[in-house]
């Protein structure tokens, strides 16, 4: 019952994120055949009716009520044919989005996986030490760090390893010498590009993670379960590992499950900086370019993620905690 009820409310969500992405877009106003005749004709220049007809023959905007446009959509999003990008034309919004996705995925899952490992084992190691030195240190030290904003700490990076030392390079996924494909060249390439806005992203990643365990941690070590093995004489190793950091590991588990999620929508500020081609850039670029197709896609590729993600971390939790699926039943 547990499950099939979470996988009812996934379907249900599924739907109204669906409806919600088609509908938005259409309310906010706006007619993209003009913003894409206007950017072909230049600024200032004077647009006639049949040229922003012309456009929206050529992106095959349609001329049926809102309701069969919905139908349409529907039948389209399931096929997997969002259209052709403006701002990419004529590439279609499924290329373009095809292309991105792999540098968002390894640039942000291999951070994010990272920042997850690093973080809980820090703060396993901070709440079984705390009350000392070290714990104050590490949790006043990684605040601090949390709190300096991320692009000053993007552009400190570029300025210091690109600029000044010349070890990476300052912007873009690779350098263009060498042909993109799965050859050791072309990974070394990409690679070499990829540590800097890794480097960025990892020097605030594990702090969330670290804090939340250790909070965490901390009230698990305080109750009646781990009295109990205090009195048996357990030591406070065993404590910390088998009795603080399995139960305090819980909901970490469930905020990574849906942050790699989102990770489908790449991290914007990011990209931007660095001028990486992932998936915030590509968004980035469609909402400023107002190429609503592109912008739709991103967006609905995002609410399934996080939808799917929940939908992991929902039967995760079911499996390990045994009273989410009691409670459920009662």
């Amino acid at each position: 019952m547990y499950f099939l009820r979470r996988i009812g409310f996934f379907l249900l969500t599924l739907w109204g994120a669906v409806t919600l992405n088609f509908f938005i877009p259409r309310i906010s106003g706006g007619d993209p055949a003009a913003v894409m005749a206007q950017k072909i004709a230049g600024k200032g220049e004077q647009v006639t009716p049949a040229q922003i007809d012309a456009i929206r023959a050529m992106i095959g905007a349609p001329d049926i009520p809102i309701w069969e446009q919905y139908v349409q959509y529907l039948g389209n999003t399931v096929r997997g044919d969002f259209g052709v990008s403006m701002s990419y034309f004529p590439y279609t919004v499924t290329h373009m989005i095809g292309e991105a996705m792999w540098w968002t995925i390894v640039l942000v899952g291999v951070t994010l996986i990272l920042s997850f490992i690093i973080g809980t084992l820090f703060g396993t190691w901070v709440a079984w030490r705390r009350g000392t030195t070290f714990d104050t240190v590490m949790t006043v030290g990684a605040s601090f760090i949390g709190t300096l904003p991320f692009f000053w700490i993007a552009l400190l990076l570029i300025w210091g390893l690109s600029y000044t030392l010349g070890w990476f390079p300052a912007s873009g996924g690779y350098s263009g010498f060498f042909e993109p494909g799965f050859t050791p060249e072309f990974i070394g390439d990409a690679a070499h590009h990829f540590a800097l806005p890794a480097l960025a992203l990892l020097i605030t990643g594990p702090i969330g993670w670290m804090l939340g365990m250790r909070n965490n941690m901390v009230q698990s070590l305080g109750e009646d379960h781990s009295r109990f093995g205090r009195a048996k004489g357990l030591s406070g190793r065993t404590l910390a590992i088998h009795y603080g950091a399995r139960v305090a590991i819980l909901p970490n588990v469930t905020g990574l499950a849906m942050a790699l999620g989102a990770m489908i929508g790449g991290t914007v500020l990011v990209e931007q900086i660095f001028q990486y081609p992932g998936m915030g850039r590509l968004l980035f670029d469609a909402v400023g370019n107002h190429d609503y197709a592109l912008s739709q896609a991103v967006f609905l590729f995002i609410a399934i993620g996080v939808l799917v993600a929940n939908l992991l971390a929902d039967m995760l939790y079911g499996i390990l905690d045994p009273r989410a699926r009691r409670k459920e039943a009662s």
